[in-house]
């Protein structure tokens, strides 16, 4: 191991295998990375899921640069500074009707922490403390804090991290390939997964169920967009049963899909709602949880001076952050980037993801606005591996596309031109065939 690089123990990394040959990015604009021989990469993942309007953009450049020689940094303790305000008021023009609060995290994992203690507060408050359960989903990813990986339902996120939170439990995945094998937007199939739900409120009784949590579309687990219906059936039983929805948007936000948020493209509002990522286009750190005027509401009760919720972070709303957030909006609303992954561009990418089918080891193929997974069958003993051979071999010819399992996904920055999904695909489909 070269000594350089032993220092740094990097997050959900093979540590000892990219120390071997290290991979490293030394500058970014547009749609691509640059290495630091000057290789040029095709950004095909958005960073990681983030950077959703292109690298090295201009108005955020200058709105960071300018921010940092103006103020670096501002208490968010019973103090406040003005780009914090304006930013929210941005961001909720932008959210479905009712979602019309903004509490400011740094980052998915943050915000999923703060909205899962909103939900149990919150019934607390309205004087319904038994309601503590929180409901997740199997193969769910809410980040890596104890909260995010108790609701969230990827094994290897959990297995090393003991009993985690008391009272969690999980309905059932969407994944069917049975049914939905090669699926072109939401499945047909499935629907009625949502009553999964049903079963875990007559086994523990929804008067003490504070809270679902899911992701409209599941990312980190290889891209599971829901069924048809699906989302609508969860926001009956939630209702009915008087059980907060909470949705994480932290990668469906921002355009991803088409629409500001998944929230709007499938119709479902949810009562809380986790963002991060796009929210700042990557820049500097960011998350963001938007909740109804009424949970809201209910906390601001009790004497004026005192605190309402004892929860918060020294860097929530940070003067950069804000600063980053207010050019990323300008930057989406000048672009039209919101809503460029629907309509043509959708089509265009639905189509260039789903000529892989019929290359070997290729098992399914998913898509919905410009988010794809490819699904390789896994090498027998060797999970995982097969799909990590296409990412370094796609590396080597100048594509970053991600891996999760033996599922590749792709979701490019809101930029990209037709003639760049060709590349990535075509580059796909060579290393494919030659990992068969």
């Amino acid at each position: 191991m070269r000594t350089e690089f032993d220092a740094y123990w990097m997050p959900f990394t093979a540590n000892r295998q990219f120390k071997k040959a290290p991979r490293l990015l030394a500058r970014a604009e547009g749609m691509h990375y640059y290495t630091p021989d000057g290789r040029k990469v095709l950004d095909g993942v958005a960073g990681l899921w983030c950077v959703n309007a292109g690298h090295a953009r201009p108005r955020i450049v200058e709105a960071i640069r300018a921010q940092a020689g103006e103020m670096d940094y501002a208490p968010p303790f019973q103090m406040g500074h003005p780009k914090a305000f304006e930013l929210a008021e941005r961001l909720v023009q932008l959210t479905p009707p009712g979602l019309n609060r903004v509490f400011y995290t740094n980052s998915g994992s943050e915000s999923v922490e703060t909205a899962l203690k909103m939900a149990i507060a919150y019934h607390r408050v309205r004087g319904e403390g038994q309601r503590t359960r929180l409901i997740g989903r199997e193969r769910g990813y809410h980040g890596v804090n104890f909260g995010g990986i108790s609701v969230g339902g990827i094994v290897a996120n959990r297995r090393m991290f003991g009993t985690l939170l008391a009272g969690v439990d999980h309905i059932r995945h969407t994944h069917d390939p049975q049914r939905n094998a090669f699926s072109r937007g939401q499945p047909a199939h499935g629907a009625e997964f949502a009553d999964d739900l049903e079963r875990l409120i007559a086994l523990h009784d929804a008067s003490t169920i504070a809270a679902v949590i899911v992701e409209p579309v599941a990312g980190s687990t290889g891209v599971l967009i829901p069924p048809q219906g699906y989302l609508q059936r969860l926001r009956e039983i939630c209702d009915k049963h008087g059980i907060l929805l909470i949705f994480d948007e932290v990668i469906t936000g921002f355009g991803r899909l088409g629409t500001p948020f998944a929230a709007q493209r499938f119709g479902v509002t949810p009562d809380i709602m986790t963002v991060a990522k796009g929210i700042t286009n990557g820049c500097v750190p960011m998350g963001a949880v938007f909740v109804k005027q009424e949970i809201h509401d209910t906390f601001m009760q009790g004497p004026e001076h005192l605190i309402e919720f004892f929860h918060g972070y020294t860097y929530s709303a940070h003067p950069l952050a804000c600063a980053a957030g207010l050019g990323t909006l300008d930057t989406y609303a000048e672009e039209g980037l919101l809503e460029r992954g629907s309509g043509e561009l959708e089509s265009y990418f639905e189509n260039a993801v789903h000529s892989l089918k019929g290359l070997p080891r290729v098992i399914d193929i998913r898509n919905i606005g410009l988010v794809g997974a490819i699904e390789l069958e896994p090498i027998p003993g060797e999970p995982a591996k097969r799909a990590f051979q296409v990412f370094l071999d796609c590396w080597e010819r100048g594509v970053l596309i991600r891996t999760t399992g033996d599922t590749i996904a792709l979701s490019p920055p809101l930029i990209i031109e037709k003639s760049q999904i060709d590349q990535i695909v075509d580059t796909l489909r060579g290393a494919l065939q030659r990992a068969a």
